[in-house]
């Protein structure tokens, strides 16, 4: 299950509505940069590392390891979903080779970031794309060293090189508090299952056993074929599934990609059918779009089918799932975004340069005025949401197989 866009399509409520219907639900890639929001009993609640079935205690949770886990995060939502009843020893096991976020490299994330000024990439400031690069550097410290006996040995070399690296910035920062902070919560995560996770998993996909795999940001954000450089640090698509979790391609069956009504998008970077105008504003204060994770405000635009038709492309995407239906009730028109003009050109792909002058070519669409907060058949939607979705499905060859009609775990529509 992925995001098609840039991020925040909904992942979290979905994966809790189609949790019922999966044994094991998993983390792939990504970190505490995700926020995953859920909502029942009235009650919002937001997912950074915890895989969003979490709500479900008959079923199993797994953190992969393709996910960068800081213990302080970890903790702390532990510690909130207790206070809920959600006991993580029950129904959670972590992989060993999932890699540690340091208190140093949530400090060389934000130097970097303050040291590249107006060229900043909007990075979360959590300590991933340092965690990544230690990663894939082979200096990373993973899950499964906290219970060797040189553990402590290893987090001082690596700390020591951060520290060196830091000399480098004009950054003040204060390592003592963050680091004792850290060390207690590695106590804590010592007492979780800890595991070859790709083992379990496959265990359980031998056994029959159906696995619902989470991914974190989306599509237009991964760091091979998204809007580089203004991306994440991991794979988003559905192939970081398979590198996530330790699983093999074949057996990957259904992909369901989660699509927004329109477009959102945190930080900097391209965004082709950005409305920097009222309707922006009237879409942003609507579907409340601001960062689960961050608290910034998500820039708003159109629904655009050439990124989603890319995005569809990479992933094999079998289902959309489209989401905050609701927050389009009462515009007159609506626009869809179907091909690039470029240099005079028009296009109906995704260029390798999205930085350059691109004007979006719209169709439009109407809209309605039926509040559709309450339905929960497809057959009660307003017909011009309907047409809406037909025209998605038309242009991009997908069917919509569930539509979300709010925030809520109930407000959704099945097909």
């Amino acid at each position: 299950m992925l995001g098609l866009q840039w991020g925040d399509e909904g992942k979290g409520k979905v994966v809790d509505v189609l949790t019922p219907h999966y044994d094991v639900i998993a983390r792939f890639q990504g970190g505490p940069n995700a926020g995953h929001s859920l909502e029942f009993n009235s009650i919002k609640h937001v997912l950074h590392l915890i895989p969003s079935g979490v709500f479900h205690d008959n079923k199993l949770n797994l953190i992969g390891n393709g996910v960068v886990l800081d213990p302080v995060v970890f903790q702390k939502e532990n510690a909130a979903l207790q206070a809920l009843g959600v006991d993580l020893r029950k129904n959670l096991v972590i992989s060993k080779k999932a890699h540690l976020i340091l208190p140093t490299h949530r400090f060389l994330d934000a130097a970097s970031e303050a040291a590249k000024g107006s060229t900043k990439i909007g990075s979360t400031l959590r300590g991933i794309g340092p965690t990544y690069m230690d990663k894939t550097g082979r200096n990373g410290l993973r899950v499964g060293d906290i219970l060797l006996s040189d553990f402590k040995d290893r987090y001082e070399f690596l700390k020591r090189k951060h520290i060196e690296l830091l000399r480098q910035y004009a950054f003040e920062y204060d390592l003592q508090p963050a680091e004792k902070e850290w060390m207690e919560s590695i106590e804590i995560l010592k007492d979780f299952n800890l595991v070859d996770s790709e083992y379990i998993i496959n265990g359980a996909l031998q056994e029959g056993k159906k696995v619902l795999a989470e991914g974190a940001q989306g599509t237009l954000l991964d760091i091979d074929f998204g809007s580089y450089p203004y991306v994440t640090s991991s794979n988003t698509i559905c192939a970081g599934a398979c590198t996530g979790l330790g699983i093999a391609p074949r057996t990957i069956g259904e992909v369901y990609g989660i699509v927004k009504a329109y477009c959102t998008r945190v930080g900097s970077g391209p965004f082709p059918t950005e409305l920097l105008d009222s309707t922006g504003e009237w879409l942003r204060n609507k579907g409340v779009e601001f960062g689960s994770t961050t608290g910034r405000p998500r820039r708003c635009g159109w629904l655009d089918l050439v990124a989603l038709n890319y995005s569809i492309m990479i992933n094999g995407v079998t289902s959309i799932i489209l989401t905050k239906a609701d927050v389009l009730t009462g515009l007159e028109k609506i626009k869809v975004c179907t091909k690039y003009k470029i240099n005079g050109k028009i296009t109906d792909q995704l260029p390798y340069d999205l930085s350059q002058p691109i004007e979006p070519i719209y169709e439009e669409q109407p809209g309605w005025e039926e509040n559709i907060c309450a339905v929960n058949q497809y057959d009660q939607l307003p017909d011009n949401l309907k047409h809406y979705i037909q025209f998605i499905e038309k242009n991009t060859g997908v069917p919509v197989k569930i539509i979300s009609v709010g925030p809520a775990r109930e407000q959704i529509v099945v097909r």
